[in-house]
């Protein structure tokens, strides 16, 4: 591998083998990609008032921004890995016939937080992750109204880029120990039932001097798991697989761990559905978050 921060990790360097790619030309790749996502669907997000948005099966909203990435990041991933098949939320069914016979392939949220773009709080993102014999082994999460991009290797490390390329090496990430001393800081969405979060809350508290909420919609709430904004993001509420698959390789590859609720490590593209399983993402990896909210009533 060229890339002289690049140490290596042995179940990407099988996966790169299906390529012609160096690492270093892979993130170099991928960084282009999540800025040309994230201007095509701000370019949208602009004239979001005029976006056509229609309904899924399970009631969930799409609009021409969400299809718009869709073909985009597909249309460069097919040509950048034409070996590696692509498990998009947009995908058709006609699409994903197979899947779980794949042992590599592309994870994608064109664009994570549908209905934050469609009321305007500009608090969604762009996720693409790479799965390896159902684990994620590499994650890119763009923000585009926040004007970068992260991307996470456990084994290399995790960066954060502009997404004008103008940074170089980017930005080392890291997530940051528990301050047992101060609250603890708990990523939530503004969505969540009040109830809900207030439960999480509770049970946290001990943990440290009380609890506090940082809301952040869709994936940002990874985002701030590794920039040391928040210590811990706990999903007890419904979400897929291309919801939680860059954000967790992301926060591993910045020194978290991301388990489920029972403390064992997330599997992809293993089950007839793609409902991801209720999990906790964590800073600090030391801190007993699974003891105290492994319970049936979450």
């Amino acid at each position: 591998m060229s890339d002289p921060h690049y140490s290596g990790n042995p179940v990407l360097d099988g996966a790169l083998q299906q390529t012609n790619l160096t690492f270093s030309q892979l993130l170099s790749a991928l960084r282009r990609l999540a800025a040309d996502a994230s201007q095509c669907v701000l370019d949208l997000y602009a004239v979001a008032g005029e976006v056509a948005v229609t309904q899924k099966s399970d009631a969930s909203p799409v609009t021409e921004a969400d299809h718009a990435s869709h073909r985009l990041i597909c249309n460069a991933l097919q040509a950048l890995t034409p070996a590696i098949p692509i498990l998009s939320e947009e995908s058709t069914l006609e699409q994903l016939i197979g899947r779980r016979d794949w042992p590599v392939c592309w994870m994608i949220d064109p664009l994570d937080g549908t209905r934050e773009f469609i009321e305007g709080t500009g608090e969604f993102t762009i996720n693409i992750a790479l799965i390896v014999q159902a684990e994620s082994v590499m994650g890119v999460i763009a923000a585009p109204n926040r004007g970068y991009v992260d991307v996470g290797v456990p084994g290399w490390g995790a960066r954060r880029y502009t997404l004008d390329e103008g940074d170089g090496d980017g930005k080392l990430l890291q997530t940051r120990r528990l301050d047992t001393a101060s609250p603890l800081t708990m990523s939530a969405s503004a969505r969540h039932r009040e109830e809900r979060v207030k439960v999480m809350m509770d049970r946290l508290s001990p943990l440290a001097k009380g609890a506090q909420r940082l809301d952040a919609g869709s994936a940002l709430k990874f985002n701030d798991l590794v920039s040391g904004r928040a210590d811990v993001y706990p999903r007890t509420s419904p979400c897929y697989e291309w919801d939680l698959a860059a954000g967790d390789a992301l926060v591993r590859a910045a020194g978290g761990r991301v388990t489920t609720l029972e403390g064992s490590a997330i599997r992809y593209n293993q089950w007839d559905s793609l409902k991801a399983p209720k999990f906790i993402a964590a800073a600090d990896p030391d801190i007993p978050y699974t003891e105290v909210m492994r319970d049936p009533e979450m």
